[in-house]
């Protein structure tokens, strides 16, 4: 008979909404030493046997509450300004005064929030919370206030340790599936799982041996960021902050997201240590960044660093059920050795309701890089020349039709259409020469299609290239300064003459309203975010070893108007959990979403 020989769980902690997929060891009763891990159903029996999954909940008297910073510990400490405020009860949990107090800073931005919230609308702050948050309603637990603690206040509101109430008796398991996989929900949080294998016999239906079983530690809410408001650049008297869902029922404007994901195959233990394991998993980042990207409610995403597996099997089908198509343009493989299947990409999704597919580019930079080096290299140093250009990187261009009224078009019955460009530039900083080439060659071949259907265009994607490089002067001013020290860098001579590198294409860096608007409410805190010497945001990029922008938003200035940018985050704020990605945010860089209007325009 077949016979159990292992039985593990590939994570330590469950996290509600993150699917559990047990690793099951048998041995084959025919040989000691062959072993396998297929699922052997009922429908297939192996040896007179197949395999019977069950997954049970245990409930004991003693209900548990979740530190909101660190959720793989028990609170201690519950934070009663948020309760009086009505923010979602798991944000008030703390496992210790020094957890609360160094989280301090941040915590205390829900309360301003809640407070603004209340004074400018007179609405409970669920429209600003309840999206994000998924844990709220999930906490099951009963706290009584005991004496306040001397030591710390939260405003006028003593914080009080939590007394959790205990009852006698003893544990109960509750069964909780009957599938090899289960994913935590809700009602799981602060309850231990625990997965039994057993062998059963095909024709009896009775166990062979003992069942295996493996316990988990209690399963944690996933952890929900304080959500990113839609803030107005455009001067008009309006509240500043404004809610998503009430900004994109506009409809003379459209939205654009442009994110790097952190493609999991760089998600390493060994580059992130300070992140938690768990965190790093795909299962729990997939779930975060869905979430995220949804909750935007973006017309137009443009994503970087998609798996082509995970593009096929998650985003397309759960970007699909919330209305969106979906584009994909995987990286070449010239250079790239392993399993094609794990090669990211460039993916563009946009709002079936919003906006039709009109024609697609797929822009490879090694295919330009073998007519570039036909044309211009020697013989001799063809194979040189190949080895620093080809880089597998990729840019895909999109041409879409507005669905919606547009009010900035004189002629009414104008198609308006839309280009969106998406990509991926190389990352080693020692190739700014290649750098350079690659957002040059992209740019011409943008100007092509402006050219010949005098069309606005948007430009996104991590460039890694920091303003005030050459590709940033590029695309921002241009043109690149013949002087510019990254022109120093350039073996191959794929730079010169410098004359040439400049475009016509009348692009601004969205993220740049912030800085020039005039001063008014709310944009103070956000100039505070961004360079005054580059008029960019101060960062994008945040790991424990470099902070700094590599994502853009570019756009053509004489087709389009920025109407309002999604706030940038502060740096204190993500030095709480050292650096990106943390439990909250789920990649490396962070998100820049802006909402345009289209305006009329005479053709260039």
């Amino acid at each position: 008979m077949l016979s159990v020989v292992r039985v593990h769980l590939p994570s330590d902690i469950p996290i509600v909404g993150c699917e559990l997929t047990p690793y099951v060891l048998l041995r084959r009763p025919t040989d000691a030493t062959s072993l396998l891990s297929d699922d052997i159903p009922e429908s297939a029996p192996l040896h007179g046997c197949f395999l019977r999954y069950k997954w049970y909940r245990i409930q004991s008297d003693k209900q548990v509450a979740i530190c909101s910073v660190h959720p793989s510990e028990q609170a201690t400490l519950q934070c009663l300004g948020c309760v009086k405020a009505k923010i979602p009860v798991a944000k008030s949990y703390h496992c210790s005064p020094k957890c609360f107090s160094d989280a301090w800073q941040h915590h205390r931005v829900l309360h301003e929030r809640a407070a603004s919230a209340v004074n400018e609308n007179g609405n409970e702050e669920e429209e600003l919370f309840g999206r994000f948050n998924s844990t709220g309603s999930g906490v099951n637990m009963s706290l009584t206030s005991s004496q306040s603690s001397g030591s710390l206040t939260n405003g006028t509101a003593p914080l009080y340790p939590a007394a959790v109430a205990q009852r006698n008796g003893g544990e109960t398991w509750f069964e909780v599936g009957r599938s090899k996989t289960y994913t935590p929900s809700a009602d799981d949080i602060g309850h231990v799982l625990k997965f039994e294998c057993a062998v059963i016999d095909a024709e009896t239906k009775l166990p062979v041996g003992h069942a295996s079983t493996v316990l988990t530690s209690r399963v944690i809410p996933a952890p929900s960021p304080t959500p990113r408001r839609l803030i107005s650049v455009n001067g008009a008297d309006i509240p500043v902050h404004l809610d998503l869902d009430s900004r994109l029922s506009s409809s003379g404007t459209f939205t654009v997201l442009s994110y790097n994901i952190l493609s999991d195959a760089y998600a390493t233990n060994e580059l992130y240590s300070y992140c938690p394991s768990w965190a790093l998993t795909w299962t729990y980042r997939r779930q975060n960044l869905l979430r995220e990207i949804v909750g935007y409610r973006a017309d137009i995403v443009c994503l970087q660093e998609v798996q082509s597996d995970h593009f096929e099997e998650f985003f397309a089908p759960e970007l699909d059920k919330h209305g969106y198509q979906a584009l994909f343009k995987r990286k070449t493989a010239e250079v790239f050795g392993e399993n094609i299947n794990t090669i990211d990409g460039c993916a563009t999704f946009f709002r079936r309701d919003r906006f039709a597919h009109v024609k697609k580019y797929e822009v490879e930079f090694n295919k330009a890089a073998q007519s570039l080096t036909e044309a211009l290299v020697p013989s001799a140093q063809k194979k040189t020349a190949l080895s620093r250009l080809v880089k597998d990187n990729v840019a895909l261009i999109v041409v879409l039709e507005a669905k919606f009224n547009n009010q900035g078009i004189d002629n009414p019955g104008k198609r308006q259409l839309v280009c969106v460009a998406n990509t991926h530039v190389n990352v080693h900083q020692e190739l700014k020469d290649v750098k350079l080439w690659q957002v040059h060659t992209l740019l011409k071949g943008l100007e092509k299609i402006a050219a010949s259907a005098d069309i606005p265009m948007l430009v996104c994607g991590d460039f890694n290239s920091v303003p005030g490089s050459a590709p940033h002067a590029l695309l921002a001013m241009g043109k690149v300064d013949p002087m510019h020290p990254d022109l120093a860098m350039d073996p191959l001579g794929i730079l010169r003459p410098a004359t040439k590198l400049m475009h016509q294409l009348p692009l601004v860096s969205a993220y740049s309203s912030f800085a020039r608007m005039p001063v008014i409410l709310g944009l103070e805190q956000q100039r505070r975010r961004m360079d005054p010497s580059t008029n960019e945001p101060l960062f994008t990029n945040c790991t424990r070893d470099f902070i700094g922008t590599h994502d853009y938003i570019f756009y053509s200035a004489d087709s389009l108007t920025v109407e309002s940018l999604l706030e940038l985050l502060d740096e204190e704020s993500l030095r709480k959990d050292t650096a990106l990605p943390s439990p909250e945010w789920s990649s490396d860089h962070i998100a820049l979403l802006a909402e345009f209007r289209c305006k009329p325009r005479t053709r260039r």
